[in-house]
């Protein structure tokens, strides 16, 4: 039942809500009989996009595509880079910082390195004809969050949308999260339900089938996420892994997230037996020396006999070019690598995107397996994965749990 306040907040949005709809109809309207003009190209684009304000996974499923084909394909990725410092073209390098090009693009370019082709611009037009003559050989290009720009005509449309969060039972902004109609849907070629628990049984998927209401020609997928191994954010200072199964409840972790929804990053950690404290900043948000203080202040007076941070990929892209972060704290923060396994849903047929992709855009489909690299966002790549033996303690079994309650700090106390 709503509250006086909640229901006084309704009628107050609600007439904005009906301006920006209207806005955003004759928008939409104007593209649809041509007076906007839209854009095609000769080389094959995947555009990548939603319908609501961030949150449904934009990033994993552009990287589960890319991971893809680009062992067979000449791919790029085109992002205006979202909150970068800088402005125009800009291919993604070495050199390049989430500064230079945004958190995201840096975080795709540093996972496949020279595989693909990463690129900012926040002329969406632009940006793919300086592609194009920069690589005429390319075989496509994957538009990250384009949906809403329909000044480009791609070849393949994908709208995702959050399980937990979806467009027909969602408001237009700003009483809502939604950026258009729901109604806008029918524009997509395939649509991604996303972060899709394990529980999910035929019934849930028939649910959400007939409430989507799709048109003949759209096809429908489910992914979910898969939790992968803890990995350090300093790579060069780490001197443990952990592995979370062997904490309890003596121990505590630090979840610090700056992400647009994070319940289901701190969701996944419930399952552990140790003591958790959650830190959330804003969506995309630059620490500041303040708040690095505030977030080491708050580590140091935790209790437990062990003690880690643990933050999301994306954040994990910020804090390693942090210049505030202090030295002494770098061997104490791991984030958590997630990827996208698409899901059977009403069928055994249905959770081949990649099969769909490659018959829409009348490309071979040669070797599709997902391209092999060592997902070290932070810390570059390597072949193998990282050596948890040697020098390197390992948060797994009873004796090195009992080892490490006596020497995790190496001589050094924090408290």
């Amino acid at each position: 039942m709503k509250s006086n306040t909640d229901k006084f907040l309704t009628y107050l949005l609600l007439p904005l809500s009906w301006i920006y709809g209207a806005v955003m109809w004759v928008r939409n309207k104007l593209f649809d009989w041509g007076v906007l003009p839209q854009m095609a190209y000769e080389v094959p684009i995947i555009g990548v996009g939603n319908l609501t304000v961030g949150g449904t996974g934009k990033t994993p499923h552009t990287e589960y595509i890319v991971s893809h084909l680009s062992g067979s394909y000449r791919v790029a990725v085109l992002s205006r880079g979202y909150k970068r410092k800088t402005r125009g073209f800009i291919i993604a390098n070495s050199k390049s910082t989430p500064d230079s090009i945004g958190d995201e693009p840096w975080q795709i370019y540093n996972k496949f390195g020279n595989l693909v082709k990463v690129a900012v611009c926040e002329s969406r037009r632009k940006g793919i004809t300086e592609l194009m003559n920069l690589y005429p050989d390319l075989d496509l290009i994957v538009l990250d969050d384009s949906f809403q720009h329909r000044w480009v005509k791609p070849k393949i449309s994908i709208l995702l949308m959050e399980y937990g969060r979806p467009v027909y039972d969602d408001k237009l902004l700003p009483l809502g999260r939604l950026r258009e109609s729901p109604h806008e849907i029918n524009r997509a070629d395939m649509v991604i339900v996303t972060k899709c628990p394990d529980s999910l049984n035929p019934l849930d998927y028939r649910i959400v089938t007939k409430n989507l209401d799709l048109m003949p020609f759209q096809k429908l997928y489910f992914s979910r996420y898969v939790y992968e191994g803890l990995k350090p954010v300093f790579k060069d200072e780490a001197k443990f892994s952990v592995n979370l199964s062997s904490f309890s409840e003596r121990d505590s972790v630090f979840l610090l997230t700056g992400i647009a929804h994070p319940r289901y990053f701190v969701r996944h950690f419930k399952q552990y037996a140790c003591r958790k404290k959650v830190e959330h900043f804003p969506d995309h948000h630059d620490f500041s020396r303040k708040d690095i203080l505030r977030i080491a202040e708050k580590f140091n007076k935790m209790k437990g006999e062990r003690k880690v941070i643990i933050t999301t990929e994306k954040d994990a892209v910020r804090l390693v070019h942090n210049p505030y972060f202090p030295t002494e704290l770098k061997p104490y923060v791991f984030y958590q690598p997630i990827s996208v396994d698409m899901v059977a849903g009403t069928s055994d047929n249905d959770n081949n995107l990649i099969r769909d992709l490659l018959s829409q855009l009348k490309l071979d489909q040669g070797d599709t397996q997902p391209t092999s690299y060592s997902a070290d966002v932070v810390g570059g790549y390597s072949d193998q994965p990282r050596n948890d033996n040697g020098d390197s303690n390992v948060y797994t079994s009873e004796e090195s749990q009992n080892r490490n309650r006596n020497n995790y700090y190496d001589g050094e106390d924090y408290d």
